[in-house]
């Protein structure tokens, strides 16, 4: 299956997040755990942990909010995270969270669901339901907090996932988890294309991953095939639009981002890939033709709806094998 995650390069021209952190590292060694504690109940909501091992204990958290999705990532100690019916009562906030350990086997447990992971699976949990993880080596996750109106545009039935296991090592998941993998809060504070753009692509791939692609003119139909070409014609139409985002070329053509996206996943694509395709397709082709020499570098950026002159250089780079001056002189 062709790779759905699109090259996180990170653009300068993309609106900076603010990145929040905790480092147990603040405190000293005989305060860390309690420090911890408090720290997830900050970042994220209240739960409680304990020691795994009997070592040093470090743990660091980083965390950057896109809008109904935030990227959060946990380095530490091997630890035991519980979320418990007290701390649930107690709450107002509700989330979900969709967990991803690339290194290391570990457990989870949402209410009466299990599920021992391997590395690179995931899973998903509800905060208004008990939940508990287990981490024997350390806690190294990525942990993306959905809001739930924004997930329920992409799994209208959440419930039945909770606890179970994502596979990550083969189909929609291993796409899944390979584009979890990458949102960084580093990636986050400076991505490399619109959030909401990232952000469909996590809910599509989400979906999908659940089993749920089946959507109106989804499949291998002719009025799927139809519907691709529709979606292919107009985001080349409109790739010079800075910022184009799925939402909008799904209005333009009287569908749901929903159905859009699932469209093109269903053919082995994906909105990021499509923009882009198209975007250097044309900057390549305004590179390679003498008639355009009198264009600045940066102007045949904008032309192609890239606005930065340094993404566009990096993504001439990694997409079309070279700088765009260099690409001009072959011409």
């Amino acid at each position: 299956m062709p790779s759905l995650v699109p090259s996180l390069v990170p653009s300068a021209a993309a609106s900076p997040a603010a990145m929040r952190s905790w480092t147990t590292d603040a405190v000293a060694p005989r305060q860390r755990l309690d420090y911890w504690v408090d720290a997830i109940c900050e970042g994220f909501l209240e739960m409680s942990a304990t020691r795994a091992a009997e070592q040093p204990f470090e743990s660091r958290l980083d965390s950057v909010a896109w809008g109904p999705v935030s990227v959060n990532r946990v380095r530490g100690s091997a630890q035991h995270v519980y979320r418990t019916r007290s701390a649930i009562a107690r709450a107002n906030a509700h989330y979900l969270y969709l967990l991803c350990k690339a290194d290391s086997a570990w457990t989870a447990a949402q209410e009466d669901t299990g599920a021992r992971l391997l590395p690179g699976d995931l899973v998903l949990v509800d905060s208004r339901q008990r939940y508990e993880f287990h981490f024997p080596r350390c806690a190294d996750t990525v942990s993306l907090q959905l809001h739930p109106d924004w997930l329920a545009t992409w799994l209208p039935d959440a419930g039945s996932l909770l606890g179970r296991r994502i596979d990550g090592q083969s189909g929609w998941g291993a796409a899944l988890g390979a584009f979890a993998r990458q949102l960084t809060p580093e990636m986050a504070v400076a991505p490399p294309l619109p959030c909401a753009l990232l952000v469909d692509q996590l809910g599509a791939l989400l979906a999908l991953a659940a089993g749920n692609a089946a959507a109106p003119a989804s499949r291998g139909t002719r009025s799927a095939d139809a519907l691709r070409a529709r979606i292919v014609e107009a985001v080349r139409a409109r790739h010079a639009e800075p910022g184009l985002t799925a939402s909008e070329v799904a209005d333009g053509l009287g569908v749901s981002p929903r159905t859009l996206h699932r469209c093109l996943a269903a053919g082995a694509s994906s909105f990021a890939q499509l923009l882009l395709g198209a975007r250097m397709e044309v900057a390549q082709r305004l590179l390679s033709d003498p008639r355009f020499d009198r264009l600045s570098i940066a102007e045949i950026g904008r032309r192609v709806g890239l606005g930065d002159p340094s993404h566009f250089i990096r993504l001439c780079r990694t997409r079309l094998g070279s700088t765009p001056g260099r690409l001009r002189r072959r011409s």
